[in-house]
């Protein structure tokens, strides 16, 4: 089960919606479903809430470090708890994906994610679920600072924040360790296609009559 959900992201006024904050979305989401406001913890390097689901403790945090050192936010808060890699979810934003996709997995590297790559320290596994909230590239790998940096444009952020209402459905299962339910929920991105209406049989009452002239 996951016990610790966390939203990567900047600190500050001037990156609350930009595209590396991604992470904070999501988990700002999560605390209004929870009913939770995150508080600032110095111990930890981060805003958290804590409550419980189920009987269960879950925490809910976004490192205050900047992104380069979320590690530290995450590493500090996890061994504290004794929560394990396996517990832990991180939700980033991801080059890799349009925007509007996001992805679950476990595992895997930190795909030059600076924020990952400092978790991986830290935590000294790369065990931990992600969910990978899609962005879009800008297509040059050196205009990527200044992309992540940025507001995306209306079209981008509609689609970025309706597929992560629609991931956000998953947090129950989530919670609850049914990791295999959750990513058939959050993967699933386009409904499926319709089935083609069945063609009505004709009652025997209503079928036509031949009549002889």
């Amino acid at each position: 089960m996951i016990k610790l959900f966390v939203g990567l992201g900047n600190p500050g006024p001037e990156y609350e919606d930009t595209r590396h904050n991604a992470g904070f979305w999501w988990i700002d989401g999560l605390a209004r479903e929870l009913k939770v406001h995150l508080q600032p913890e110095r111990s930890y390097w981060g805003l958290m809430a804590r409550t419980s689901v189920q009987g269960q403790p879950v925490w809910l945090l976004q490192p205050q470090t900047f992104m380069n050192l979320s590690g530290k936010s995450v590493g500090a808060l996890a061994r504290f708890f004794k929560i394990k890699p396996e517990e832990v979810l991180v939700v980033h934003d991801e080059l890799d994906f349009e925007p509007g996709q996001i992805k679950l997995k476990r595992g895997g590297s930190h795909g030059g994610h600076n924020g990952l790559r400092d978790i991986h320290a830290q935590l000294g596994s790369p065990d931990y679920w992600r969910l990978r909230v899609g962005i879009g590239h800008p297509g040059q790998k050196g205009d990527v600072a200044s992309w992540v940096l940025k507001k995306p444009p209306q079209e981008q952020w509609n689609a970025i924040h309706e597929q992560i209402d629609r991931s956000l459905k998953a947090w129950p299962l989530l919670a609850a360790g049914e990791m295999e339910k959750a990513t058939v929920l959050i993967n699933t991105n386009k409904p499926p296609r319709p089935k083609p209406p069945r063609k009505p049989v004709p009652d025997a009452d209503s079928a036509p009559t031949l009549v002889n002239e």
